[in-house]
């Protein structure tokens, strides 16, 4: 290749071959710079002159002055650059740009890549995860031949720092990003913690396991590890045993890895706890529902707690930007009338308490209510700048769950404050797109905010996120809202210390507001623009939409005396009333839309009255099929990383096809561990069995000629994906360079998903490498068609997109094609 003899004064020479781990790393220190190459940002679709040459297959490693043709027709040119004497790449074109670095190994074999700044990087044209927060705990083992392997780091916030390093012989941890809980004062139970393995074998490890023992070696766990791929890391959770403590604050935890729960010893490490006492903060563990991964929330207990007291109430704080959950919790004196509990957000920066972090949020909600016993009417939301903006979404997403919330500093939504972009003029595909986010709109509910109290604080000199944000929600809500109260803190900047968050007026709202019973409920407005985000209010839920992912509305009156419920919809397709508050009677009246419905029966006391809307016309039903979408399972797209999702890659393809399905997996999950905090499983088709475990949703990788799952799970979709070939519905599309994702309901369950990512050849599938569905804020409808010319164009050139109908078809669907 040219670049061998252009760029022989940058080449690393490494020898791979086996070498004591003690071995010093070698940093790579001389390289090529470029500038962007297009334009990213918080978007479904980013354009990319980089990208779309990898994807077409076309790219040649650079020289010093190469030029490159970006998307708006400017150019750009290849520079040298040097790192510092830190380690460092610093450059202003490192804002989106590219650093290539080539190296040249003696023979084959495998290094450990530690890199940072970085939002990720082609290895050899593999893409592997990066660290763009630069936390510095991504070791990634890499495969290098004899010869010229290239690394193509894809760089975001202006800095790059990376190594190599040698590995392990065999499977070892990786201590620097451990989920740990503290231990309370005493005994403690068997609790859960998680650590990261690294594999850097080229063989899959299987039947491995970790023994956490404690201090003094009497009590010890041994817990079973998950399979592990090549060439890959995982974090994995473990069980600590119960530990008997004295007066000390730390614990030391010692860890064995080992290759069976007797085998032999592989690695071993020591993990230190932190001891609190019962009223002092701390973290606790727990194995979250939507990927079994360990993560943590931390508590502050009640000050002063009292015996036979009454329950208390419970505040769930929410963090900002690269905050952890622990110290939020720290900034709040214990109260006297509840505990304050802090969610993670799955990780400091996470995913905006959207996605991901929103279902965070509702998990450990849900464990401390049980936990803790608090009284289920004195539930309370606040947090502090992305924090504050998580108070706007969870309030107006779950408006009864609380009594009042407090947001401070707080930003409304992606579009008022964070890069996200809306087309002013979207074609028809574009709008689909657009319809996709619409769960994360705050101004487009906001009539939920109805539901509870608010109290605004924000200071007045803020930098950060600036008091605009929370003078246009006062001016919003003024016209309608009468229980909310603002507060703008004179001189304060963003963050003015503990009062920022602890702020004794918000307190003192929140002890005047409480959730009231359904049956003292007489009317409800409630909105929606997914049922399955959020399909209820107290008494009332939507159970399905006419036009998918727009608003939806209800607002209805209960009548008591006249055991009538009388209201108006908006885009309700079904919906259901709980009769718990209704008198005792055999019949209630409905009259919805200037509709009436006289003597609807009630089987039994409390039933459900569930109603649908059939040809503009209202009538009572019996409970709806959960084969239909509904909330329990609705889409769109990232829906189907929510149900203990597994990675399944196809090995019954091309070798090409086969080596990028893996690529594409491996590197999916260790963006979710990164962004997420997450441990998934990744497995090739051929060990995959459709009929275990058949709640947690698929994520299939390749199409149906390279992938031996999918006959099993999509033999009866209405989209079909082969090679050369797309077929949705009716419609067909031919060619090698077709990208498309979409989702179906996983067959013999209610609640769980397929999701498809791949391609009609190699181009339309190294086209979904770096699709940003990890994104918060970016969304896509259940069916996605693109191709290359997204690299260029941007959503503009996105081919189709649409909603499957409530009963899972394309006909009864909304889509939308560009030609």
């Amino acid at each position: 290749m040219r670049c061998v003899f252009a760029l022989f004064f940058l080449l690393v020479i490494v020898d791979v071959t086996a070498a004591p781990p003690s071995t010093p790393s070698l940093p790579l220190r001389d390289g090529l710079v470029i500038g962007a190459t297009g334009r990213a940002g918080r978007a479904a679709f980013h354009t990319d002159a980089m990208e779309a040459e990898i994807v077409a297959g076309t790219w040649t490693a650079p020289a010093v002055n190469d030029s490159m043709l970006l998307p708006d027709g400017k150019s750009l040119t290849w520079e040298r650059a040097a790192a510092d004497k830190d380690g460092w790449f610093t450059n202003r074109a490192l804002t989106g740009g590219y650093v290539y670095i080539p190296v040249t190994a003696t023979t084959n074999g495998v290094l450990i890549l530690h890199a940072s700044g970085h939002n990720m990087v082609y290895v050899n044209g593999e893409p592997r995860g990066g660290d763009p927060y630069q936390y510095g705990y991504v070791h990634l083992p890499v495969q290098l031949h004899a010869g010229t392997n290239h690394f193509l780091f894809q760089v975001g916030r202006g800095r790059l720092r990376a190594a190599l390093i040698p590995p392990s012989p065999a499977p070892a941890f990786n201590l620097q990003d451990p989920t740990l809980p503290d231990i309370l004062a005493g005994k403690s139970d068997e609790i859960w913690a998680a650590v990261i393995v690294i594999n850097p074998t080229t063989n899959t490890w299987k039947n491995g396991s970790l023994r956490a023992t404690a201090p003094g070696g009497d009590q010890f766990a041994m817990t079973p590890l998950p399979m592990l791929l090549p060439l890959s890391t995982r974090k994995v959770g473990f069980r600590i045993p119960p530990v008997s403590t004295t007066q000390t604050n730390k614990i030391a935890i010692s860890l064995q890895l080992r290759s069976s729960e007797k085998g032999e010893l592989l690695d071993s490490g020591e993990l230190t706890l932190s001891v609190r006492r019962p009223d002092e903060t701390r973290k606790e563990t727990f194995r979250s529902d939507i990927d079994g991964s360990i993560q943590y929330f931390a508590v502050v207990p009640p000050a002063l707690p009292k015996l036979n007291a009454p329950p208390r109430a419970l505040f769930l704080t929410v963090h900002g930007a690269s905050v952890e959950a622990l110290g939020q919790a720290e900034a709040y004196a214990a109260k006297s009338w509840g505990y304050i509990v802090a969610a993670t957000n799955r990780r400091p920066y996470g995913f905006d308490w959207e996605d991901w972090g929103r279902r965070d949020a509702l998990e450990v909600l849900e464990l401390a209510l049980a936990k803790f016993q608090t009284d289920p009417h004195q539930t309370y939301l606040t947090g502090h700048s992305m924090g504050g903006h998580g108070t706007w979404h969870l309030g107006v997403t779950y408006p009864d769950r609380f009594a009042a919330i407090g947001p401070s500093a707080g930003w409304i939504s992606f579009w008022s404050y964070a890069d996200a972009r809306r087309e002013k003029n979207p074609n028809d595909v574009q709008a689909l797109l657009q319809r996709a986010t619409h769960s994360g709109d705050t101004l487009l509910l906001s009539s939920n905010y109805l539901h509870h109290g608010i109290y605004i604080l924000h200071g007045d000199a803020d930098d950060n996120v600036p008091v605009e944000q929370a003078r246009t929600m006062r001016a919003h809500l003024a016209p309608f809202h009468r229980d909310f109260l603002y507060h703008e803190q004179p001189g304060a900047g963003h963050w003015w210390g503990s009062p920022c968050v602890d702020w004794p007026p918000m307190f003192d709202f929140f002890a005047r507001h409480k959730i009231p019973a359904d049956d003292s409920i007489r009317e409800i407005n409630f909105s929606t623009a997914n049922p399955g985000v959020s399909s209820k209010s107290h008494w009332i839920s939507i159970e399905a939409q006419e036009h998918p992912l727009n608003k939806s509305t209800v607002v209805i009156r209960y009548d008591t005396g006249a055991r009538r419920f009388s209201g108006t919809t908006e885009n309700v397709a079904r919906m259901a009333l709980a009769t718990g508050h209704v008198a005792a009677g055999d019949t209630v009246a409905v009259e919805l839309d200037g509709q009436k419905m006289e003597n609807l029966r009630l089987t039994q006391p409390g039933e459900k009255l569930w109603l649908r809307r059939e040809k503009d016309r209202w009538e009572q039903s019996s409970a709806f099929s959960s084969t239909l979408k509904g909330p329990h399972r609705n889409g769109p797209f990232k829906e189907a990383f929510y149900h203990r999702m597994i990675f399944v890659y196809g090995s019954h393809g091309s070798a090409e096809e086969n080596h990028w399905a893996f690529a594409k997996a491996r590197y999916d999950a260790e963006q979710f561990w990164y962004r997420g905090n997450g441990s998934v499983e990744v497995v090739a088709d051929s060990e995959f069995d459709p009929a275990t475990d058949p709640d947690r949703s698929v994520i299939l990788y390749g199409h149906a000629d390279s992938n031996k799952a999918w006959n099993a799970l999509l033999a009866n979709s209405p989209v079909q994906l082969r090679r050369g070939l797309l077929r949705v519905g009716e419609r067909e599309e031919r060619g090698d360079a077709l990208s498309c994702l979409f989702i179906r309901p996983r067959p013999g369950s209610d609640v769980a998903l397929v999701a498809v990512i791949g391609g009609t050849g190699m181009p339309g599938m190294r086209l979904t490498d770096r699709v940003p569905y990890f994104t918060a804020g970016v969304a896509y409808p259940d069916c996605t068609v693109f191709g290359p010319e997204t690299l260029r164009e941007g959503s503009a050139a996105v081919l189709g997109a649409g909603f499957f109908g409530n009963d899972w078809s394309v006909g009864q669907g909304e889509f939308a094609w560009l030609r």
